[in-house]
């Protein structure tokens, strides 16, 4: 069944012929990379194979043989439409989004961002099939090997941005929408006064900026900013940016400053910084 379906995904994917175009361009510029771009990419006849490949070799384990984790992973990607479509959207989000990212073959082989939240699909797949021993085993492994800790429970949208990855986690009844971009040492977490779904919601086109810490059963609206460093734990609405620890919302929480454009597709961490400067030397309360 994997073969039959990997034949015909294979057939109209550009995204994967771009990828493999990259590859062989790199094994060429590059023969020390060679024989790893051979196995890991050129090898492979779709993206799916490639990719499961390329986390087996990062995640397996003596509790989870790199060929076990390969073909759970594959048939995983064969089963799930969706994760598939996911991957794609995931994979041009970073490029498009990340001016770090030289090519689509350097963020499959080399962004953690991109790696955990794959293996985060699939552990999300199996906890959803009751499957919840090896869904957390895969948790325990990626946040040995990336140190990111993202619950297989979570829901996560697609064209998610994970940048740079390192110490971001997140809690067991989270949920992250679509076109969403999260930077490092990100924590979307619980009270710990409450049990229950208990952590945050996250909208479409949000941005989260490095070390902002969103705490409780709190809701990000969509389009939103986080400033990096805030800690939030209150209602941010649609189109605003929140600051601080505690976090305010920019503008005032009455008539709080609207964002006219997407902040997860802008990345622009910074802008608001004159609001807050003029509103504090105004001596306004936000």
């Amino acid at each position: 069944m994997g073969s039959e379906n990997g034949c015909r995904i294979q057939e109209n994917d550009e995204l994967w012929q771009q990828l493999r175009y990259e590859a062989k361009r790199d094994a060429d510029a590059e023969p020390a990379l060679a024989s790893y771009l051979q196995a890991t990419i050129l090898f492979h006849r779709t993206m799916e194979q490639a990719l499961a490949f390329h986390l087996s070799n990062k995640l397996s384990s003596s509790i989870l043989p790199s060929l076990l984790f390969y073909n759970l992973v594959v048939d995983i990607f064969m089963q799930d439409p969706e994760i598939r479509d996911a991957i794609r959207i995931d994979m041009r989000a970073v490029k498009e989004k990340d001016p770090a990212c030289l090519s689509y073959c350097h963020c499959l082989l080399n962004f953690k961002g991109f790696l955990a939240c794959q293996a985060q699909r699939v552990a999300h797949r199996l906890w959803s099939q009751g499957r919840i021993p090896l869904a957390l085993a895969i948790q325990s492994r990626v946040s040995e090997v990336f140190a990111m800790d993202i619950h297989p429970a979570t829901k996560i949208g697609k064209g998610v941005l994970f940048d740079h990855g390192t110490g971001v986690v997140i809690g067991e009844t989270a949920s992250i929408g679509d076109n969403v971009s999260i930077l490092h040492h990100v924590t979307l977490g619980g009270t710990g006064k409450q049990w229950g779904d208990r952590h945050p919601k996250i909208g479409n086109g949000v941005l989260i900026g490095a070390g902002a810490t969103i705490l409780g059963n709190v809701k990000i609206g969509e389009g939103a900013k986080i400033g990096a460093g805030a800690v939030v734990m209150i209602d941010v609405p649609p189109r605003t940016t929140a600051v601080g620890n505690p976090a305010r919302l920019v503008g005032g929480k009455r008539n709080p400053t609207k964002l006219t454009e997407t902040p997860s597709e802008t990345m622009d961490h910074t802008s608001f910084i004159s609001n807050c400067e003029l509103l504090m030397g105004a001596k306004v309360n936000y």
